[in-house]
């Protein structure tokens, strides 16, 4: 989340005319990520996450809002978007399509504990069983055809031994089929500042616009290479196992996940070394923008490649 587009408090009372969300009091921007412009708003009724989308279109939009409402119906403590007086959950905010969302209570952590893994994990599986009932599909944006698509911009930035790598690992991950696993709507993106925690209890989950139709057990090793890593990017062995072993009590895993496990590891590395490359050497003008270092994740890779630990029985 960040800030590429610039809102006045006057311009957003305007807009927020169409809403029934009260008068508008105060106007933050919020600096971290790296996709779209957000704000925190409050107004006289209720605290909320103003998002102007840079990159989507309207047209893509409705997956992702629709998704955010139906698993918030179904129990899951994901941010919740806003219909205006029309009934709609998307606007149009200073020609950019925008959507409020009720802003969640908790905060993010940086050193998640093996309690909190367990809770994300649970949740995790939640989120899935409950998305499995969501009818509309939307194929994984930033998979095959776009690292294919982008690798020839992002050579010129490597050195040989990371160009190497990167060749080879694609590759790799070209003859990886995960169609055969159990499919339904991801998240794509469950960081840990991504997940509100209270204490030891999930209290919400926000940033959907990465969400996508895929294998269930990609969404997990995405979480999974970001919850459960030591300092060096290594797997720490009791928050692993708590995750894990908390998301298979409510979802349990197929043989087919036990096969294909460390290749998806691979591939959830792959995908935000990629991206983090692209949003470092290819960036947009941002008032705020905030790029994150995709060295992290090239080294969560390497170490993938060496070992993959199976997953926990």
């Amino acid at each position: 989340m960040s800030v590429f587009t610039t809102v006045t408090h006057q311009a957003l009372a305007t807009w927020l005319a169409d809403y029934d969300v009260g008068t508008l009091t105060d106007l933050r921007g919020i600096a971290s990520g790296i996709e779209n412009t957000n704000y925190f708003a409050s107004t006289t009724q209720g605290q909320f996450v103003l998002t102007l989308f840079e990159k989507l279109s309207a047209s893509e939009l409705p997956f992702y809002l629709n998704l955010m409402a139906h698993l918030a119906q179904h129990g899951v403590p994901s941010a919740r978007p806003i219909a205006n007086r029309t009934g709609a959950y998307l606007g149009t905010l200073h020609q950019k399509p925008a959507a409020l969302v009720a802003r969640l209570s908790g905060a993010d952590v940086s050193h998640p504990s093996s309690p909190q893994c367990a809770a994300v994990g649970a949740a995790l599986a939640h989120l899935h069983l409950a998305g499995h009932s969501y009818p509309a599909t939307m194929p994984n944006p930033r998979a095959h055809t776009w690292w294919h698509t982008v690798l020839p911009n992002l050579l010129p930035f490597l050195s040989t031994a990371d160009a190497a790598t990167l060749r080879a690992e694609i590759q790799y991950q070209d003859g990886v089929q995960q169609q055969h696993l159990p499919q339904g709507a991801i998240h794509a993106d469950l960081f840990r500042d991504n997940v509100l925690l209270e204490g030891d209890q999930v209290a919400g989950i926000i940033d959907f616009y990465f969400a996508c139709t895929g294998a269930w057990l990609y969404d997990v090793a995405i979480a999974v290479n970001d919850w459960c890593i030591d300092t060096n990017g290594a797997l720490d062995p009791a928050r692993y196992q708590a995750f894990i072993t908390s998301y298979h009590s409510e979802r349990p895993f197929i043989a087919s996940e036990y096969l294909a496990w460390p290749a998806l590891l691979r591939a959830a590395a792959l995908r935000f070394w990629v991206s983090r490359l692209y949003d470092l050497h290819l960036p947009r003008a941002g008032a705020l923008t905030h790029a994150k270092d995709p060295g992290h994740f090239a080294n969560i890779l390497q170490l993938r490649r060496d070992y993959c630990p199976p997953l926990p029985q």
